[in-house]
């Protein structure tokens, strides 16, 4: 029975995508805050296709906070979700000028606490707007850790995120998140996955799954 150890995977993955880093367009922490919220159930492509119009419309907090719903909702209007993400984005805007002096905070539960904001997002927000070492669990990363055996198959997203943390070591939990959605946007697909060029595959669940081979253990 092959198996590979956390750090001969991470390894794996400093090989494939040594520049992994988010694809969000953002040039501050605001632009970055909201463009996190917009991404929920939609590609970074797109929230990147509406976000310099709407950036160029609010650029800062106080005034997406004051601006009219209507007008926020048409330029972001190719998102799905568009009525809540503008209800969304503008009620964090307000919350953080009337809470925060219009700084986005980088405590997890400050944020969880604004709207339009989960355990993900937030996690997201430290890593990347205040460099707070964080591995926010996606669907992709969610997919990932399930096929390379780093979980249990039907453990939650909150099983995968603690079990994650507690197996990367902790200066690497930015640099893998990133490396783990690259791996499973470009190579790892939830639908055919490359395994032609996968250096994962002799440890994979789902290549196991579709060969009827017995499951291999969870990696410790």
């Amino acid at each position: 029975m092959e198996q590979m150890s956390i750090d001969e995977i991470l390894a794996c993955f400093d090989k494939l995508y040594p520049n992994a880093r988010c694809e969000l367009n953002h040039k501050n922490a605001y632009e970055m805050a909201v463009a996190v919220i917009l991404s929920a159930q939609t590609t970074d492509v797109s929230v990147n296709r509406v976000t310099p119009s709407l950036f160029e419309a609010y650029p800062d907090a106080q005034s997406l906070a004051v601006a009219n719903t209507e007008d926020i909702e048409k330029l972001i209007a190719s998102l799905g979700l568009y009525h809540n993400k503008a209800r969304s984005i503008q009620g964090f805007a307000r919350e953080i000028c009337d809470r925060f002096d219009g700084n986005v905070p980088a405590d997890m539960k400050d944020l969880v606490s604004l709207p339009g904001v989960g355990r993900k997002c937030a996690n997201v927000i430290m890593a990347e707007c205040h460099g707070i070492p964080a591995l926010a669990v996606d669907t992709h990363v969610a997919r990932v850790a399930r096929r390379l055996r780093l979980c249990y198959e039907k453990d939650t997203v909150d099983a995968i995120e603690k079990k994650l943390c507690r197996k990367i070591p902790r200066e690497k939990w930015i640099k893998t998140h990133h490396q783990m959605i690259f791996f499973g946007r470009y190579l790892c697909h939830a639908r055919n996955p490359e395994c032609v060029r996968c250096p994962f595959v002799k440890i994979c669940r789902e290549k196991e799954k579709k060969q009827g081979i017995r499951e291999k253990p969870v990696i410790i």
